[in-house]
């Protein structure tokens, strides 16, 4: 016996329908085959169209079967730990106005690992920790601590299968031994470029000094570390370079691939930036200008094409049903199970925002400590709130499957967990990038049919948008 599947709409514009189903799998269609699916009058061809589309469910169908078992598998919370965000020291010699951290000053003190707490960390990492691991230090600024960096990253690289590392730093200061550690292969470098040099001074470097050393020490950052160093602009709405400043900022240190995101309200952002607590139509329309641009000097591009990560990572998700990796983007959204935070005090936090909730003062979600592991009660009471597809906005969304949900998001702007899903920041942003991701898998332009396809690494030839006509 078939059936088809329970479908959600979304329109996209007066001729255009987005049609899905649970599992994420969609196409776009006239409105009136809505209408005919309300009303049971599916011709034939439309039966048919739907069950290409694997929205006719067969009882019989082992690969239906193998499918669904799959999407069950995601019901149930990883075994083991295989993200960490270590911070081993608070301290930081910048005071970017946007923080969202709310960092230490360089000369404080008490605002470092101890000895106890690093090989506490250690001992907790080792126990707790599978057969691969990637681990990203933060701060702070964690290159102060090079010391304690190097230890743990001879102790990860005995004990796990090719363990990763990130550092995120300021780039301030490229001494000898961070040089050392950026320039071994599983090492790579995520940075801060808030675009044209004088933007950037503004937010981050504040004298000419400071910003020469950090111009300096990226270019040579990416000569040690080709093709491992990341960089990542933070924009105030108010305060907004034009696209082409943007990009040829990056563009200068051969840097491709961009990850936009606004100021967020976290830390010192929280009182320096207090409009930040909402999501800006002003940011939603530049953000768009920048992916035009973006998409327009990927024609002529002959060697590496530009990228905006997020946006990439969204139409991943779109395209390939099931995808669930990245942390900040997932349903179910385990906190504190795969992915997990230590602080420099030994504290263990579900995410780095949990973390900068506590730094300043508004809710301690910490689930544990180092040197007592985790408190299973307290991990298991955030895990009320881990499912969209429980939520009664989310469940009709069509972009439920490829969507996630971020309690900790919601704490923080809203002061609580449950707020109706459309007033939110997080439903806001993702609702205006998925329609845009929409728009581009359905666009006949070949720049944009080009763009697409290299990020999804698929044939330009390939029907991106999935239309029924």
């Amino acid at each position: 016996m078939s059936e088809v599947l329970p479908l959600r709409f979304r329109r996209l514009d007066s001729d255009t329908l987005l049609f899905a189903d649970e599992a994420g799998r969609f196409f776009t269609g006239d409105p009136d085959l809505a209408i005919r699916l309300v009303e049971g009058r599916l011709s034939e061809r439309d039966k048919d169209y739907l069950k290409s589309r694997g929205m006719v469910i067969d009882c019989e169908d082992v690969n239906e079967t193998a499918f669904l078992h799959t999407l069950a598998r995601r019901m149930e919370p990883p075994a083991e730990l295989s993200y960490v965000i270590l911070v081993p020291t608070l301290r930081c010699d910048l005071s970017c106005a946007y923080c969202q951290v709310s960092r230490a000053a360089k000369n404080a003190s008490g605002y470092d690992w101890d000895e106890t707490t690093l090989a506490s960390a250690i001992d907790y990492l080792d126990k707790n920790g599978g057969k691969t691991i990637q681990i990203e230090f933060q701060g702070g600024e964690p290159s102060l601590r090079m010391d304690l960096i190097e230890r743990v990253a001879q102790f990860a690289r005995q004990r796990f299968e090719k363990p990763r590392f990130v550092i995120c730093t300021n780039l301030s200061n490229l001494d000898n031994d961070l040089r050392a550690f950026i320039e071994q292969e599983d090492v790579s470098i995520s940075t801060s470029l808030d675009g044209p040099i004088w933007l950037h001074q503004k937010q981050r470097t504040e004298t000419e000094l400071i910003t020469n050393a950090f111009l300096r020490n990226l270019r040579e950052a990416c000569r040690l570390a080709p093709g491992r160093v990341h960089a990542l602009p933070t924009l105030d709405v108010d305060a907004l370079p034009s696209p082409n400043e943007l990009l040829d900022a990056f563009d200068e240190f051969g840097l491709r691939s961009i990850y936009l995101r606004p100021v967020t309200y976290h830390g010192f952002a929280r009182k320096r930036h207090p409009t930040s607590v909402a999501y800006d139509p002003r940011w939603a329309a530049f953000y768009e200008r920048v992916i035009e641009e973006i998409i327009n000097r990927n024609q002529d591009a002959k060697d590496e094409p530009w990228e905006e990560f997020y946006l990439s990572h969204l139409l991943k998700r779109l395209m390939r049903p099931g995808e669930n990796s990245h942390a900040d983007l997932r349903s179910p959204n385990w906190l504190a199970y795969d992915h997990q935070v230590i602080d420099f005090n030994g504290q263990i936090y579900p995410t780095d925002e949990a973390r900068m909730l506590a730094r300043s003062g508004l809710i301690d979600l910490s689930v544990g400590h180092v040197n007592s592991g985790i408190d299973d009660e307290r991990r298991r009471s955030l895990q009320s709130n881990a499912f969209n597809a429980f939520d009664p906005w989310c469940s009709r969304c069509p972009y439920q499957a490829a969507c996630g949900i971020d309690p900790i998001d919601d704490i923080a702007r809203h002061g609580f967990v449950g707020a109706p899903k459309p007033s939110t920041t997080f439903c806001q942003r993702h609702l205006h990038l998925f329609d845009l991701a929409m728009k581009l898998l359905n666009s006949p332009d070949s720049a944009v049919r080009g763009s697409l396809s290299k990020w999804l690494s698929l044939p330009a030839s390939v029907d991106l948008g999935r239309r029924y006509v």
